[in-house]
C-alpha cells in the first residue's frame, strides 16, 4: 500500500495499563528489602503500548480497550490522544484500570507484575466494534485481555479476510487452538516460544525449530524477537527464514515497551506494503531507538527519528 493511497487502518484490541515503575540497582533476594530511587507512573499495557507505536509512526490507528473509573484512566486517555491514537471505541468500565508493577534495574533490564483490573472485566464487542474489525487493514492482539474476547475478535477479522496479529506477550499458557489458526502472525520472544512449545530456544537453530512447531498448529508466519539478537521471520510454510540482527543502540537505558514497539512497527510496516526484510528492518530501527529513553509509551520513536536511524544504519 502506498502512502499515498487510502489506508485502512490498524485495529488494536488489547490492554492499557498504568506502569508503576521502580529504578533499582538490583532486583531484590528472598526476604531482602531494598530502597528504589524513583517511582513514576507510566502509561502502559501492551496493547496501548502497540497503539501509541503505531500512531507515532504515522499511520491510522483505532484502540479497543477498556479503562476504570479512577485517576490513571485519564492519564491514559490524555497519553494515547496525545500519540493520535482514535480512542472512539475505548469503554470505561467500574473499578480501577489496569497496573502494572515494573521493577527496572540500571541495566535497562525489567521484570514485572500485571494487575489485570478493567482489562479483564465484562467485555462487549458491539455492532460498530465488529464493523470496525471488518473494514481493517490488520487487527493486533496481545494476551493481557481474556482469551475469549481475543478468539472472537480474530475471527471476526479473518473471516472479513483482515491479517490478524498477534503478540504472544502477556499471560502464560497455551494458545486456544481456535485463536491460532486465526491468524496471520504470532509473535512470541524467545522465552515465550520456548513456553508455548516446551522446546529449547537458546540457539537460533533451536529458535528456528520451536518457531516451525507453531507453523504446524495452523499459523501462517511466525515472527520471533530475540531482543539484543535481533529477530526471525519464518514467512510461512517452504519459505526461506529471514533474520534480521538488532540495530545496536549506544546505551540501553530501558527495555520496557521495546516488544511492543517492534511487533507495532512490523505491523505498519506490512500495512504499507513493505516485504519481510524491510518490515524487519524498520521495525529493529523503531526497537532500537524506543531502548534509548525510560518509559513504555514515552519511549517510542517518530517515523523521522526511524528514518534517521535508517539511513545511518
Amino acid at each position: 500500500m502506498s502512502m499515498g493511497s487510502v489506508q485502512r487502518p490498524l485495529v488494536v484490541v488489547g490492554s492499557a495499563n498504568a506502569d508503576l515503575v521502580f529504578t533499582i540497582d538490583r532486583l531484590p533476594k528472598p526476604g531482602e528489602t531494598l530502597a528504589a530511587s524513583s517511582l513514576e507512573t507510566i502509561p502502559g499495557g501492551k496493547g496501548a503500548n502497540q497503539a501509541a507505536a503505531a500512531a507515532k509512526l504515522g499511520y491510522p490507528t483505532y484502540f479497543c480497550g477498556q479503562v476504570g473509573q479512577d485517576a490513571n484512566a485519564s492519564m491514559l486517555k490524555e497519553s494515547l490522544s496525545g500519540c493520535g491514537v482514535n480512542l472512539m471505541h475505548l469503554r470505561e468500565v467500574q473499578g480501577a484500570s489496569g497496573t502494572a508493577l515494573i521493577l527496572l534495574q540500571k541495566s535497562g533490564e525489567n521484570s514485572i507484575v500485571i494487575v489485570g483490573g478493567a482489562n479483564q472485566s465484562h467485555w462487549q464487542l458491539t455492532d460498530n466494534i465488529k464493523q470496525l474489525l471488518q473494514s481493517a487493514g490488520a487487527v493486533l492482539l496481545q494476551r493481557e485481555i481474556p482469551e475469549e474476547i481475543n478468539v472472537q475478535v480474530a475471527q471476526i477479522a479473518s473471516s472479513a479476510g483482515v491479517p490478524v496479529f498477534l503478540d504472544a506477550g502477556g499471560v502464560e499458557g497455551p494458545i486456544s487452538p481456535a485463536l491460532l489458526s486465526s491468524l496471520a502472525v504470532l509473535s512470541p520472544n524467545e522465552t515465550e516460544l520456548a513456553r508455548l512449545t516446551g522446546k529449547p530456544t537458546h540457539t537460533l537453530e533451536l529458535v528456528q525449530a520451536a518457531a516451525s512447531e507453531l507453523m504446524q498448529l495452523g499459523v501462517k508466519s511466525v515472527l520471533v524477537k530475540l531482543g539484543a539478537d535481533g529477530s526471525l521471520l519464518l514467512p510461512g510454510p517452504g519459505l526461506v527464514p529471514i533474520r534480521q540482527a538488532a540495530i545496536p543502540a549506544p546505551e540501553v537505558v530501558d527495555t520496557t515497551g521495546a516488544g511492543d514497539c517492534f511487533t507495532a512497527a512490523y505491523a505498519v510496516a506490512v500495512l504499507e506494503g513493505k516485504g519481510g526484510a524491510e518490515a524487519l528492518r524498520f521495525a529493529s530501527a523503531a526497537a532500537s531507538i524506543c531502548v534509548r529513553r525510560k518509559g513504555a509509551m514515552p519511549s517510542l520513536p517518530v517515523r523521522p527519528e526511524v528514518q534517521e536511524l535508517l539511513a545511518k544504519a
